[in-house]
């Protein structure tokens, strides 16, 4: 994870604000259900520079955004401050392999497009969803993406095992549906879409579980 981590840095700083600022699909997606259920605090893991961070706070919704790149969260800092939603936006660094930094029931909702996916493990990815578990209250939900093992590079590129491959300095870890069931275990499993995101299409896995 360390050269990940300073691939991404490196991303962050060549190309600032790399995703745009319109939201995710999944994110317009989240802020409707989010709204829904009457979620008042939403944590968001790996938010990048925040484009999908800002969304959710423009939808009312008080956001402790998180990411593993200092970088990342500078921008998203800067664009919640220039948009005006530096007083619902709470930026932190955190790195997926280790505790949340939140005490337990402490948000009403969990967010993270495309985290899930990254250089991490079958054991730190149930490690995580367990975590996610734990700061949630009662009736929380949780709602992520993932690419999945329908994905055209599936299989391509360097190979580390357990499903994680690496293609242009980026490594993913590429979900089964085996998994996803795995992760809902003792959870409400809502939901799971399939849906395109990027050029070329990358096949994602939108997941909605909630606590019973």
């Amino acid at each position: 994870m360390g050269d990940q981590h300073q691939h991404w840095q490196q991303t962050y700083r060549s190309h600032p604000g790399i995703y745009g600022s319109e939201p995710s699909e999944t994110a317009v997606y989240a802020g409707r259900l989010f709204r829904d259920r009457g979620v008042r605090e939403v944590l968001e893991l790996g938010a990048g520079h925040g484009r999908d961070s800002i969304h959710l706070a423009r939808q009312g919704f008080h956001v402790r955004a998180t990411d593993f790149s200092a970088v990342a969260l500078e921008q998203l800092r800067a664009d919640a401050e220039h948009a005006g939603l530096a007083d619902r936006v709470d930026a932190f660094e955190h790195d997926a392999r280790h505790p949340i930094p939140l005490r337990y029931d402490s948000v009403d909702a969990v967010y993270a497009h495309l985290l899930l996916c990254m250089n991490l493990s079958t054991r730190e990815i149930l490690d995580l969803v367990g975590e996610i578990r734990r700061v949630l209250r009662p009736g929380g939900v949780f709602v992520y993406t993932v690419r999945n093992t329908e994905d055209a590079q599936y299989g391509t590129g360097r190979a580390f095992g357990d499903d994680i491959y690496e293609q242009d300095g980026f490594a993913v870890h590429f979900f089964s549906r085996e998994l996803v069931n795995t992760l809902a275990q003792g959870w409400e499993l809502r939901e799971v879409r399939s849906c395109e995101e990027g050029e070329p299409p990358r096949r994602l896995w939108r997941v909605t579980q909630s606590l019973r």
